[in-house]
């Protein structure tokens, strides 16, 4: 299964980010957003893609569903 996962930005470089959730570092692609991103904001991450950026509230109440619902390895 390929899940879209809100990830939180810990750095910017040029043209692509490291996000984190739960102590997993992921580097994805700003390729596909519009939008700026900076250290702190949060983004779903697919495929190595930031595909969209949402606020701390939506990214936490989506993390806490999705804790609900799939194992940890899962959302790795």
């Amino acid at each position: 299964m390929c899940l879209g996962v809100p990830m939180q930005v810990v750095s910017v470089g040029d043209g692509d980010i490291v996000a984190e959730i739960d102590g997993v570092r992921k580097e994805a692609s700003l390729m596909l957003l519009d939008e700026e991103v900076k250290e702190g904001d949060f983004v779903i991450v697919h495929a190595g893609f930031a595909i969209s950026k949402l606020d701390e509230e939506e990214a936490l109440e989506t993390l806490k569903l999705m804790r609900e619902v799939f194992r940890p390895e899962d959302m790795a």
